[in-house]
Order: C-alpha cells, then structure tokens, then sequence
C-alpha cells in the first residue's frame, strides 16, 4: 500500500516509517520540518516527502490524495506537555485530516491515542487512574487536546476504518512485543514501546482486526 504518515519526525513517527518500509508499503511524509528525518530516509526513493503545517488545506490534501491509508504518531510532545497550545490544536487538525480524506475516498486511519481517550471496554485500573489523572493536572492543554482527538475521530470518522491504538508509558526500548485489549482487563499492564506501537500500527494495517475501536496496547 501506499501510505501517509503524520508525526514523522518524532520517535515513534520514525519507527513506523521504518516498519512500513519493511512491509514492503511505500511512504508519503508530511511534515512541518522534513529536514529533521535522516538521509537515509529522505533519500530513499520508496518515500516522498510534503512539507507543510496540520492547517494547510491544500498541502495536506495533496499528500492524502495518492494514499490508500493515513497512519498517525500525531500526539502532544511529552517534553512540553504542559506547554501545549490551548485550543485543542491536534483534534482541529484531525477534523481537516477526517474532511480530506473522505473527499479524496481515502478510507483507513489509524492513529495514536492513549488512555485518556477513555473506551467503552475500559475497566478500573488504579496505576491507569493515576497516571490519567496526573497528565489532566499536569498537563491540562495536553490532555484535553488527547481528548478532543478521540472524540473528532469518533464523531467524525463514521465513513472511515479507523483504529485509535492506544499506547500508556512510552519506552525506547526495542521489544515490540504487545498485548493488546482495554484498561484494567487483567492483561494490559502500563507500559509499551515505540517500537512495539509501530509494528502493531502496520500489521493492523494489512489486519483490520480492530476497525471503529480503540484497543490499548502494551508490553506483556
């Protein structure tokens, strides 16, 4: 397939260029700075690259409009949680993405979240609670941006295949192990890699194993 990637540059963004290069897709990029990608990636000829903000209609339309799915590592920086921008910034550019694409018939999305994004499935986890709890304090702007990000997806997405995979703790280690299923069902625990998030984002590209829902996935 040929796929769109959004939230390149980061951490996670960059393991799932890689996984999807590895599953033999091609890839779009779109990215406010290209630049910060490695030569090896901005000169591989299986990927192309837009450069452009999350507000630019007609640059975002030009990059979703070759594409056969969008996979998203789209988040608020953890680093500068707590000076994210108000006005719910990233659920804004998620309903321009949702627009697009069903203008241009593109009909797979899937998308990180994380617990905040509360599911019907969801069970009582205190270590979960916690860790929700602490990002709502700590990080109001953030969380409630998180938020907005499911709901868009959610009340918007009904003509789209979307999955929001929903990741706890992120860690840089390289296990890509995970378990997949909801907060607090006695086998989720609160951590996952990048890695194991992008590896899990494209096998459930070619899977479609968790359309409309909004699994959290984690570390054994």
């Amino acid at each position: 397939m040929r796929v769109l990637i959004l939230g390149a540059t980061g951490a996670a963004g960059v393991l799932l260029i890689q996984e999807a290069l590895a599953a033999s897709h091609t890839v779009v990029v779109y990215a406010r700075s290209p630049d910060k990608l490695s030569e090896d990636i901005r000169y591989d000829p299986r990927v192309t690259i837009h450069k452009g903000e999350l507000d630019d209609r007609e640059a975002l339309s030009s990059a979703i409009m070759s594409v056969d799915a969008v996979l998203s590592a789209l988040g608020p920086s953890v680093s500068r949680g707590p000076m994210h921008p108000k006005g719910t910034p990233l659920a804004r550019a998620y309903s321009l993405i949702i627009e697009l694409m069903i203008g241009h018939h593109v009909h797979r999305l899937l998308a990180l979240g994380t617990p905040s994004i509360t599911d019907p499935n969801d069970k009582f986890s205190l270590r979960m609670s916690i860790i929700v709890n602490g990002v709502a304090t700590l990080a109001r702007t953030a969380y409630e941006d998180v938020v907005a990000i499911g709901e868009t997806i959610r009340t918007q997405g009904n003509d789209l295949d979307w999955t929001i995979v929903r990741v706890p703790l992120l860690s840089g280690a390289n296990d890509k192990n995970v378990v997949v299923g909801y907060v607090g069902d006695g086998k989720t625990g609160i951590w996952v890699t990048r890695a194991g998030f992008a590896s899990f984002v494209v096998q459930e590209l070619e899977k479609n194993e968790w359309v409309k829902k909004a699994p959290l996935i984690t570390l054994p």
